[in-house]
């Protein structure tokens, strides 16, 4: 029997739609939901109606998968709740980086034919309607009277009859394909299960002291782990109001929500905090008590800014798809900026020599695994990846990393972004930190590296604006030995991202080695 802890309220064997029935039951007058974008407010008790309602029309899908491309929204929380209670699996569709070609690739890949989606969405972002799409404004407009009648009816039922109308499931079974991000390869469909989302909820909330008296302002999009799971599901589970926009780079609007609804809470990506610091006026952020950057690398300038601006400590954490996502973070008790932080309650993580496979030593940089309930059910249909990356429980993160004497751990760099030079490992992620450290004002960059016949790699700057290489260099080298400086600067004026923000490397290798190419 798995049991997790939500303050007093104990869930045994839960599911997510199932805990989400409970907190609706406890919360029905309370506020769900703030949208935003839709200018609707909504209560646990509608919610719960609303999420009955489509539970029942979802039955009619075919069994299985069924996709979701909806931006952040009271509709899409509503979808993916509706299709667990109907016993179907969502597959959240990545909508900012080629919907078209990115819904098609999840059909092929998953094996399945019904997207989800939204007429007015697909017109905003120019994408042909393509074979399977459904539109959610026809499902709302074909809901009777009667459908709405015996939903209300279920709904004012205690808790345990009411779940007696919905699938039924097991902690065990797949809550969601996510997709990786496909910075570095084809994206691959990660499985996580109820367990494996529920029982990180309970651990970060806990380490952060996440409660029902919490506003979570969720910006982030929930095709992406970080929104998926902090935005849409921690919330939910805790009886918070979530306060939704979908627009994340709507910088200025973001902060005038704020200043509006006064969240606690906000988690985002460094390239949206960066937006919201710059468009931000004094006041803005005065009711958060918590904001975690996560899903990058959090720039000392950025955690600074915050600071001074705001008085906010923004705290760090670190995650991946395939660990649901959170591994470790800061909080007020325990932070050491520059440091991914504390390892979560119920969640191990070993350091592994790359070359010989022992345990490393403190301070010494490695493989960073990890093992829990967190973990991944494994990747959809490809046994091969799944089990070169989970091996007895433990899964390789493929990021390199160390933990100091006090249990902090800390980021090295991707073992991809590790290049060796002259015989010696160079961190690419270090690298990138020294340039960025002495780079004018504005300019971003990031380090790749390109095949050099002679010594196996070279160091390549990617930087957006020209800049005096010689005298940046020159700054370079007091913090680094000279095979690990840039030997090539090259411009781009806008560097590729991804839609949680990341920047995108395998588009930026590329865009350099055509440009070294072309040269």
């Amino acid at each position: 029997m798995t049991i997790y802890g939500f303050g007093n309220s104990p869930c045994i064997d839960m599911t997510l739609h199932k805990r989400f029935i409970e907190i609706a039951k406890e919360n029905r007058k309370k506020l769900a939901f703030i949208d935003r974008s839709t200018d609707r407010k909504i209560t646990y008790g509608r919610a719960l109606i609303a999420t009955l309602i489509l539970a029942r029309k979802f039955r009619k899908f075919e069994e299985g998968f069924i996709g979701i491309m909806i931006p952040t929204s009271a509709g899409a929380a509503f979808t993916v709740v509706g299709l667990l209670m109907s016993g179907r699996t969502p597959v959240m569709i990545n909508y900012s980086t080629g919907a078209e070609k990115n819904a098609e690739f999840a059909q092929e890949k998953c094996g399945f034919k019904t997207v989800i989606t939204s007429r007015t969405f697909l017109e905003k972002i120019n994408c042909p309607v393509i074979d399977g799409m459904i539109f959610i404004e026809d499902i709302m407009e074909g809901i009777s009277t009667v459908e709405k009648l015996r939903a209300a009816s279920i709904a004012q039922l205690p808790a345990a009859l009411v779940r007696r109308f919905v699938h039924r499931g097991n902690d065990d079974e797949t809550a969601v394909i996510l997709f990786t991000s496909g910075s570095e390869k084809e994206p691959r469909a990660v499985q996580l299960t109820h367990r494996n989302i529920l029982s990180n909820i309970m651990s970060f909330g806990r380490f952060v002291g996440l409660s029902a008296k919490d506003r979570m302002f969720g910006i982030l999009p929930f095709f992406h782990v970080f929104g998926f799971n902090v935005n849409l599901w921690t919330p939910l589970c805790y009886g918070m109001t979530d306060i939704l926009y979908a627009n994340p780079l709507d910088f200025a609007k973001v902060c005038t929500i704020a200043r509006e609804e006064r969240p606690t809470v906000i988690a985002g990506t460094p390239s949206f905090l960066w937006g919201y610091l710059s468009k931000s006026a004094p006041g803005d952020f005065e009711s958060l008590r918590l904001i975690v950057s996560g899903a990058d690398k959090c720039p000392d300038t950025l955690r600074k800014g915050y600071n001074e601006k705001h008085g906010i400590t923004l705290l760090e954490g670190y995650g991946t798809t395939e660990t649901s996502p959170v591994i470790s973070a800061n909080s007020h008790e325990y932070n050491r900026p520059g440091s991914i932080g504390k390892v979560l309650p119920g969640v191990e993580v070993r350091i592994e020599n790359y070359e010989t496979g022992e345990n490393c030593e403190i301070g010494e940089t490695g493989r960073i695994l990890v093992k829990g309930d967190l973990v991944m059910k494994g990747y959809l249909d490809d046994l091969e990846e799944t089990s070169m990356r989970v091996r007895h429980g433990w899964y390789d993160t493929g990021d390199m990393g160390y933990l100091d004497e006090d249990g902090y751990l800390w980021h090295a760099g991707r073992l991809k972004r590790f290049v060796k030079i002259g015989g010696e490992m160079v961190s690419l992620v270090r690298v990138e930190d020294v340039l960025e450290s002495v780079l004018p004002s504005g300019i971003a960059c990031c380090i790749v590296e390109v095949p050099d016949p002679l010594k196996g790699g070279k160091i390549v700057a990617a930087v957006t604006a020209g800049v005096d290489e010689k005298n940046i260099l020159k700054k370079m080298g007091k913090q680094l030995p000279n095979i690990a400086l840039p030997k090539k600067f090259v411009i781009i004026e806008e560097l590729p991202k991804m839609g949680s923000g990341k920047i995108d490397f395998r588009s930026v290798t590329g865009m350099v080695h055509n440009l070294m190419h072309q040269k």
